[in-house]
């Protein structure tokens, strides 16, 4: 085998893993795509080991995510990306180790705040029901 029948070969092998939907060891997910060790997801694709998500994509260890790309160790999100050990994000970027922030970029161990401004937990949480509202997310 010479390097162009490697490269190839290669080439074959990924084009055919990026259009097969195999899920591996996964139990109840529909309409996944190559998603690992994950159960009762919806619409995720290359995913592991998260249970109940739906529509994300290249998230691990997470839990009842939705609309959420690259999270790790994540819960109850919503149209988050790139966040890890955080849980009850709404559409936040880029935070580690923070609960119920809505709309947030870049913060780290930080809870109850809302674009990137600290809340009370009752000022949260009325002022975030309002905001899901107008953007829909129920």
């Amino acid at each position: 085998m010479d390097r162009r029948e490697f490269l190839e070969q290669l080439n074959l092998l990924t084009k055919n893993f990026a259009t097969e939907p195999i899920n591996p060891v996964s139990y109840g997910c529909e309409e996944c795509a190559r998603c690992a060790h994950c159960t009762f997801c919806r619409q995720c694709q290359d995913c592991y080991q998260c249970t109940h998500c739906t529509q994300c994509k290249l998230c691990n260890n997470s839990v009842h995510c939705v609309d959420c790309t690259s999270m790790s160790n994540c819960a109850y999100c919503i149209r988050s990306e790139g966040c890890g050990d955080s849980a009850y994000l709404v559409l936040s970027r880029n935070l580690t180790e923070c609960n119920y922030c809505f709309g947030c970029v870049g913060l780290h161990r930080k809870d109850f705040h809302i674009l990137n401004q600290s809340f009370s937990r009752e000022a949260y949480f009325k002022l975030t029901a309002q905001l899901r509202k107008e953007l829909e997310l129920g």
